[in-house]
């Protein structure tokens, strides 16, 4: 594993899971109460043995880089490194990163310099614990050219997903981008070991040799892996499943988002973040920790630095720095913090402008929310959407899939009902 190269794809604009992504790139979005999405691949690659990492970055991507240049460094001993390649115009090419695969195709001369054995392409937005060792010695076992993880899903999901289906031989022998119809859905099925239908779907992590990645991406203008790439592969070359059976969400939209984090407060969530085995790694803060006075906490999660008095919280993820005054409730939600905790003469500034600190006021209630950092809610307002609204862009707030997001450094004033 130690000549295997990885390369995360930093994602584009994120439209799906905007106003999370309206400051930053999606591998940036907070997730846990203290981590980030790009700390998943990353602490991957490191469990892994892959020590050599290029993240390519390229929308809202100031904050992504601050985080991983302030989390990963190696010593001088090693030559191991997590290295931004940021989009760039050069002589050759004027235009930034069309695509997954064109920005791999950008990057290919920096990839190609450090003579790798194999090339692990990952995205930066999934959640899941993955052994990448495995998965590389499977591939050159087979002797394959291109090996795709995959996992079995069922017929209802499978029409969001890209299916293959494979031979007796794991090797990949169709690919179909998200089937719709009976027709395509029954044309991909297979059989589980139990003799239940199942899917395998794509899960947008694939091992290349160098040398087919260069013969796939140069002298032509493909732009993604999972439409342009990996169909004309399939028909081409050796191209293997590797079935991943753990725990794998995509983080896509904001109700993914949403699932996925209460998911992690479950009395047996199906991910977690305190497993021994391969704990994921983040950005040391030094906070203290949180403090809380008469409050009942159920199926939570509160990370560190948080200051709560007389709070109900339950089934919810607090991030850090959280503050919540008196008589707050918060039910089924993200809080995802703050950046930093604001003086006495921060407060008495807010009170002279006639805005809320940052943080929950006292006597408000959030139920199925995410509030994203800095935002500042006032004292007794109602967050619910108890009307059951889909699709909204109100004054200050957002809702997506039926939640209501406070996008970063939001305000919302004392009394507000939303």
């Amino acid at each position: 594993m130690h000549n295997v190269i990885g390369v995360i794809l930093g994602g584009g604009q994120g439209k799906r899971l905007y106003p999370l992504t309206q400051y930053r790139s999606k591998p940036a979005v907070p997730i846990g109460g203290k981590y980030r999405l790009i700390d998943i691949p990353i602490s991957n690659c490191l469990h892994s043995g892959v020590r050599k990492v290029y993240v390519l970055t390229q929308f809202n991507s100031h904050s992504l880089h601050r985080h991983i240049a302030t989390t990963y460094r190696f010593d001088s001993f090693s030559d191991g490194f997590v290295e931004i390649l940021a989009a760039e115009q050069t002589m050759e090419n004027g235009n930034w990163y069309q695509g997954t695969a064109d920005a791999v195709r950008k990057q290919l001369r920096r990839i190609q310099s450090r003579q790798s054995e194999q090339v692990l392409i990952l995205s930066g937005d999934h959640l899941y614990r993955m052994d990448y060792g495995a998965f590389v010695r499977e591939h050159r076992e087979r002797g394959a050219d291109v090996s795709i993880a995959v996992q079995p899903v069922s017929r209802d999901q499978a029409p969001a997903l890209g299916i293959l289906k494979v031979d007796d031989e794991g090797r990949i022998t169709t690919f179909r981008e998200k089937p719709s119809t009976d027709a395509e859905l029954d044309e991909m099925r297979a059989v589980g070991p139990q003799g239940e239908e199942i899917f395998l779907a794509s899960m947008g992590i694939y091992v290349f040799e160098p040398q087919v990645l260069t013969s796939m991406l140069l002298g032509n203008e493909m732009e993604d892996f999972g439409k342009h790439i990996i169909p004309a592969a399939i028909d081409k070359l050796s191209v293997c499943a590797h079935t991943f059976d753990g725990y794998w969400a995509d983080i896509g939209t904001i109700g993914a988002f949403y699932r996925a984090n209460l998911g992690l407060a479950d009395r047996h969530p199906p991910f977690r973040f305190d497993e021994t085995q391969g704990p994921v790694y983040t950005h040391q803060r030094y906070l203290a920790g949180s403090r809380m006075d008469r409050c009942r906490i159920d199926r939570s999660i509160v990370a560190e630095g948080c200051r709560m008095s007389d709070t109900e919280i339950e089934h919810s993820i607090v991030g850090v720095r959280s503050t919540m005054e008196s008589g707050v409730r918060v039910y089924s939600s993200v809080i995802m913090g703050a950046d930093r905790y604001e003086s006495a003469r921060d407060m008495e500034r807010n009170a002279a402008l006639g805005i809320p600190n940052i943080g929950i006021g006292g006597g408000s209630v959030v139920h199925r929310a995410i509030v994203d950092k800095n935002a500042r809610i006032g004292e007794k307002v109602v967050i619910a959407n108890d009307a059951g609204v889909q699709e909204l862009d109100g004054d200050g707030y957002y809702i997506r899939d039926g939640i209501v997001v406070i996008p970063k450094d939001g305000v919302i004033p004392s009394g507000t009902t939303i």
